[in-house]
């Protein structure tokens, strides 16, 4: 594939979240001009605030769409063609969308999207897996760190992906011709359940790792418990539980397919990881 050299500004939506700052970084080193969209950033950029959008957008040439909180949550559709009517008016030429893998609402989402693009602006979507980095950034990461985590899987196996394989995956895609309506589906090299994650964390780090299977109605109870709205605890929990009913367990080539070369396995993306789940750390 040959690489534009052309592109004068890069803007990068959710600029400080798992893949958001990944993105900046390899697009930043390699010289590109990046606009590093984000709530407190030099970049005013936030997905509840549609007035920020235009002017984000203004003089981009390519975006990186991530969406919060996922384009399964109520309203990304609409707020995807809303953005994407701007895009191209403002003259975006290229987008990359963060996808999630096996969600029939984001699929809707990406063809709010692309229908809102129309014919003149190259549309590339990354479905991943569920990141590795979710027990180390995420959601996941306080209750891993203290020794147990409890979550809505079961025994259901996930290939989870490395958050700087989506990353390079994303660049790619923005950076290089040939991705035009393509559909990059990215995961890990081979499928984990929970428990066995739990396994590689704690043998990383030195100390017993237990996760902990529940619910949907218990870990929504649990989100509320630490104050998450209901309705919002809800949802998210059974879209937990929705993902990781056995669908997704198989792995794809799509990182080898895009780059080359075989995705991090799950040990390997947590060593690169800082913080308390480094080898010899202890919560």
């Amino acid at each position: 594939m040959t690489t534009n050299t052309d592109v004068t500004t890069v803007l990068v939506t959710a600029a400080t979240g798992k893949t958001g700052r990944r993105v900046v970084e390899r697009l930043a080193g390699r010289g590109l001009e990046v606009r590093a969209g984000s709530r407190g950033g030099g970049t005013p950029f936030d997905w509840e605030r549609p007035e920020t959008w235009g002017p984000a957008l203004d003089g981009a040439d390519l975006v990186y769409v991530a969406y919060y909180p996922d384009l399964a949550a109520p309203g990304a559709a609409e707020a995807l063609g809303a953005f994407g009517r701007l895009a191209a008016a403002a003259g975006a030429r290229r987008v990359v969308l963060l996808s999630g893998r096996g969600e029939a609402e984001a699929v809707a989402a990406e063809e709010a999207l692309r229908d809102a693009l129309g014919g003149g602006v190259e549309l590339a979507v990354v479905r991943a897996a569920f990141f590795v980095q979710n027990f180390t950034e995420g959601f996941l990461a306080e209750g891993a760190a203290a020794g147990e985590f409890a979550f809505p899987a079961g025994a259901v196996a996930e290939p989870f992906v490395d958050a700087g394989d989506v990353a390079d995956v994303v660049v790619a895609a923005l950076t290089e011709d040939g991705h035009a309506g393509a559909v990059h589906e990215v995961t890990g090299p081979r499928p984990l359940t929970f428990a066995e994650a739990a396994a590689e964390i704690g043998a990383l780090a030195g100390r017993e790792v237990r996760y902990v299977p529940v619910s949907a109605e218990r870990y929504a109870a649990e989100l509320a418990g630490h104050g998450w709205p209901e309705e919002q605890a809800a949802w998210l929990a059974g879209l937990f539980a929705s993902l990781l009913d056995g669908h997704n367990a198989s792995a794809t080539d799509g990182v080898r397919r895009v780059l080359g070369r075989e995705p991090r396995g799950f040990a390997e993306a947590l060593g690169a990881a800082p913080g308390p789940l480094a080898p010899g750390a202890v919560a």
